[in-house]
C-alpha cells in the first residue's frame, strides 16, 4: 500500500512538472505575441494619426472603412468566412474537451485587431490578444503530449501572459484569467497561472516596464470616500449603457444583409465622429494621455467640460459601431478610456462647483476601475490593471477596490449579463 501511494505521488509530481514546463513554453510564445501586437499597433496608430492630421483631417472619415473593408476581404478569402466571436469563443471551447480554438484564430485576431485600431476603429487590441493567446494555449494542449490533461490550464496560461504584457500587471493578468476566463479555482489552474504570471512578470520587468501613462497618482485621503462611492455608482450605470449599446449594435448590424452597407454604415459613421472628435481615434489611449496631462493645468470652463461630456457619451457608441460593422476588438480600451474621462469630469465639476480639492488623476483611475469592473464583471482584475497604468498607482488600492466593487454590484443588479455572457437573440454574421 505504501509503495503504491509513493508511486502515485511520484506520478502526480511528474505530471505537475510537465504542466509547469508546458506553461512556461506557452507563456513565452504569448509574451512575444502580445508584445509585438501592442507595440506595432501603438506605433502605426500614432504615426497614421499624426500624418492624417497634418495632411487632411477629412481623411479620418474614410479610414475606419479602409480597415474594416480589409478585414472583410481577409475573412472572406484568407480565413474562409470563419467566424470570430471574441471571448465567447473561449467559453465555448472550455465547455467541452473536444471543442478547440482552431489555429487560424491566432493570425485572424492578430491581423484584424491590428487593422481595426490603426485605421481608427474605436476599440483596442485587448480582446484580439486574449483570444490569440488563448488559442496558443489550446493548440499547445492539442499538440504537446505533456499537456493532454490541462486544456483550461494552458488556455489560462496564455491569457495571463497576454494580459500581463498589455498592461504591465502580472496580478491583473492572473486575476482576469480566473475571474473572466476559467471562473473557477483548483490546484492545477493555480500552478499554471502562477508559472505564467512569473514568466510574464520577468518579461515585462526586463523588456516592457514603462506604464501606459506618465501622469503620477497621488496619495489619497479618507474624506474622498463618499465621492469615490458616488463615482462608482455613476460608472456602473455608464458601463450598463455601454453593454446595452454593444448588444444592440451587434443585433442591428447582424440584420443588415448587404456586406457593403453593413461595413460602411458603421465605419463611416465612426469616421465622422473621429473627424469632429479626434480623441476617439483607435484605442484613444493617446488622446486620454493628453487629457490627463492637460487636466493638471488647463483652465476649467464650459469649453473644457463640453468635449469631455461628448467623449464620455460617444466613446461607447463609436466602439459599438466599430464592432457592429465588423471590427475586431472588445470593451477593455473603451471602458478604461470612458471611465477615466468620467473621473476627470467628475473631479473637475466637484472642484469647480462644490469647492472640493479632489485629485483629478486619482479620480480618473477610480472612474476607469469602476467602468472596467462593471463592463466585464471582474472587480479585482480592474483594480490591478488600473493601478498599473500610471506610476504609483498602487497607492490607490483601497479606493480602487471601493469604486470597482460598487460599480460591478450595481451593474450586475441592474442587468445580470456583460458583453461576454449575454445570450444573443440572433447570431451575428461574420463579414
Amino acid at each position: 500500500m505504501q509503495r503504491n501511494t509513493a508511486y502515485r505521488k511520484k506520478v502526480v509530481r511528474y505530471s505537475y512538472l510537465k504542466l509547469i514546463g508546458s506553461s512556461v513554453f506557452v507563456s513565452i510564445i504569448c509574451c512575444l505575441l502580445a508584445y509585438s501586437l501592442k507595440h506595432s499597433t501603438g506605433y502605426v496608430q500614432e504615426e497614421l494619426f499624426e500624418r492624417v492630421s497634418s495632411w487632411n483631417p477629412k481623411l479620418f472619415i474614410i479610414l475606419p472603412s479602409i480597415g474594416i473593408t480589409a478585414i472583410y476581404f481577409l475573412r472572406k478569402h484568407a480565413f474562409k468566412n470563419r467566424k470570430n466571436k471574441g471571448i465567447k469563443e473561449i467559453y465555448t471551447t472550455l465547455e467541452t474537451r473536444k471543442d478547440h480554438l482552431p489555429f487560424f484564430k491566432i493570425p485572424s485576431h492578430y491581423i484584424n485587431g491590428f487593422l481595426t485600431v490603426i485605421f481608427g476603429g474605436s476599440t483596442g487590441v485587448e480582446v484580439s490578444t486574449v483570444v490569440s493567446t488563448a488559442t496558443v494555449g489550446n493548440q499547445a494542449y492539442k499538440r504537446l503530449h505533456a499537456a493532454w490533461a490541462y486544456k483550461t490550464e494552458l488556455i489560462c496560461a496564455g491569457v495571463i501572459a497576454g494580459v500581463t504584457l498589455l498592461f504591465g500587471s502580472a496580478l491583473g493578468g492572473f486575476l482576469f484569467a480566473f475571474e473572466v476566463i476559467a471562473r473557477k479555482y483548483n490546484k492545477t489552474l493555480l500552478i499554471s497561472g502562477i508559472t505564467s504570471m512569473a514568466v510574464a512578470y520577468v518579461f515585462v520587468y526586463y523588456v516592457d516596464a514603462s506604464p501606459l501613462f506618465i501622469v503620477e497618482a497621488k496619495a489619497w485621503q479618507w474624506q474622498t470616500v463618499p465621492f469615490v462611492i458616488l463615482l462608482g455608482l455613476i460608472g456602473g450605470i455608464l458601463a450598463l449603457y455601454f453593454t446595452k449599446i454593444v448588444i444592440y449594435a451587434k443585433s442591428y448590424f447582424a440584420g443588415i444583409k448587404s456586406n457593403f452597407i453593413r461595413v460602411n454604415l458603421g465605419a463611416i459613421t465612426v469616421g465622422i465622429f473621429i473627424f469632429f472628435l479626434p480623441a476617439l481615434y483607435g484605442d484613444s489611449y493617446h488622446g486620454l494621455g493628453e487629457i490627463l496631462k492637460g487636466s493638471l493645468h488647463d483652465s476649467v470652463n464650459l469649453s473644457y467640460f463640453l468635449p469631455l461630456i461628448l467623449l464620455i457619451l460617444l466613446k461607447p457608441l463609436v466602439a459599438s459601431l466599430t464592432l457592429g460593422a465588423g471590427g475586431d476588438g472588445g470593451v477593455f480600451a473603451p471602458s478604461i478610456v470612458t471611465g477615466a474621462l468620467l473621473g476627470v469630469l467628475f473631479a473637475q465639476l466637484c472642484n469647480r462647483y462644490l469647492g472640493t480639492q479632489l485629485i483629478v488623476i486619482n479620480f480618473a483611475l477610480f472612474g476607469a476601475a469602476a467602468m472596467l469592473s462593471a463592463a466585464i464583471h471582474a472587480p479585482f482584475t480592474a483594480i490591478f490593471i488600473i493601478a498599473s497604468l500610471v506610476p504609483s498607482g498602487y497607492l490607490l488600492l483601497v479606493p480602487l477596490l471601493i469604486s470597482s466593487s460598487i460599480a460591478k454590484v450595481l451593474a450586475k443588479k441592474l442587468y445580470p449579463y456583460n458583453v461576454y455572457t449575454y445570450k444573443e437573440v440572433a447570431t451575428v454574421k461574420p463579414i
